[in-house]
């Protein structure tokens, strides 16, 4: 099936960066949007975002949008669009979503009427008046955003966040698709050195080595649409099989990760073995105040604890000013920062050479980047 238009909801301020790397991919009519990222293209497309992709929390199928103002409305908006392309008369369709700002505020009531106008349809085409949904599952999602609805079918499951080496964390981790992020901020290579003076569970370095390595972030995970009778299986092998193909083995990355935590660093070494890059990252027990530029070239890229949220905000902004200190200007040496704090360069000593605005979770959050000498 060609022609496909998707969705790839992102973190706020991502939508550039996963703009460009769907580019990247020669994906066409990449548009980024507020929060997401809209494309198009066929099945083959559909399994490749999700294998590669390190910046979209997930990949949905944009299967219409309308306006609607009544729940009749709502309904035959619903029942136009082609939900026998992609689901079989066994296949289960869950539906949930969100409504803002719109005269349809309940959200009950509008997944109801969401089932039934896709039951009434399936029914039709496949001449049943009953539908027994034992099969795969297509979570229909939809967002009415001042009277505006979009209906779309996730194909991810699991956030494309969840690459599958996280099972456990330290209290307040970044998550994953931010960190890659961080990465991209800091222009990692498969040459490059990267530190984490505060690595916790290692989630900076994992992605700033699956990054350099050239290794998909989902090679280690499944998605729902590999369930689906309407996706040929084949395309998920072959993905697959050309993303092994693409991991760079020559690379000479290498990550040094430090944490006070003994606890943290065990969690780092675990989380990259089964990530697959244990060879490539290196752990040590050390204080912020014993950081040292040992490199000739290196990425420093940091998460610190935020005031609010591990330490109280006098001993994390102590943690800043030790690392205005500490983090010199020197030639082929970056620092990239992500902090809550509106003050911290105030409290690392000196201004940004470059800001960016991010997201973590729900924290409003900027990347404070020093490359300047």
């Amino acid at each position: 099936m060609d022609n496909i238009t998707f969705a790839a909801p992102c973190l706020f301020g991502l939508e550039g960066i996963c703009a460009d790397e769907l580019k990247r991919m020669e994906i066409s009519s990449v548009n980024a949007e507020n929060g997401r990222v809209t494309f198009k293209g066929d099945h083959t497309t559909l399994a490749r975002v999700n294998l590669h992709s390190r910046y979209a929390e997930r990949v949905q199928i944009l299967l219409g949008e309308f306006y609607a103002y009544s729940f009749e409305e709502l309904f035959q908006g619903v029942y136009r669009l082609p939900w026998e392309e992609w689901i079989h008369r066994d296949e289960a369709f869950p539906v949930k979503g969100h409504s803002v700002n719109s005269a349809l505020a309940s959200i009950p009531d509008c997944q109801k009427i969401i089932k039934k106008a896709a039951a009434k349809r399936l029914g039709e085409k496949y001449h049943t008046t009953w539908l027994d949904e034992s099969g795969s599952k297509h979570q229909i999602q939809f967002l009415i955003m001042k009277d505006k609805v979009s209906i779309l079918l996730d194909t991810s499951g699991e956030g494309l966040h969840k690459r599958g080496y996280r099972q456990f964390a330290t209290e307040a981790p970044i998550k994953e698709t931010l960190a890659a992020a961080l990465a991209d901020l800091s222009r990692v290579r498969p040459h490059s050195t990267v530190v984490d003076p505060f690595c916790g569970s290692g989630t900076i370095l994992i992605e700033s080595a699956l990054k350099a390595l050239k290794i998909a972030p989902g090679l280690r995970r499944r998605f729902s649409a590999e369930l689906w009778k309407s996706v040929p299986i084949e395309i998920w092998s072959q993905e697959r099989e050309r993303a092994f193909d693409l991991i760079d083995h020559s690379a000479s990355f290498e990550a040094f990760g430090y944490d006070i935590d003994e606890t943290a660093l065990e969690l780092t070494k675990s989380n990259a073995h089964k990530a697959g890059v244990e060879q490539r990252i290196h752990v040590e027990k050390r204080p912020i105040s014993a950081f040292e530029p040992e490199w000739e070239k290196a990425a420093v890229i940091t998460n610190p604890p935020y005031g609010e949220r591990l330490l109280d905000q006098r001993q994390a902004q102590e943690l800043y000013r030790i690392m205005g200190e500490k983090f010199e200007k020197k030639d082929g040496w970056s620092y990239t920062i992500i902090s809550p704090d509106e003050q911290f360069e105030a409290h690392f000593g000196r201004p940004a050479d470059k800001r960016r605005k991010l997201y973590n979770g729900m924290i409003k959050c900027q990347a404070f980047m020093y490359f300047k000498k």
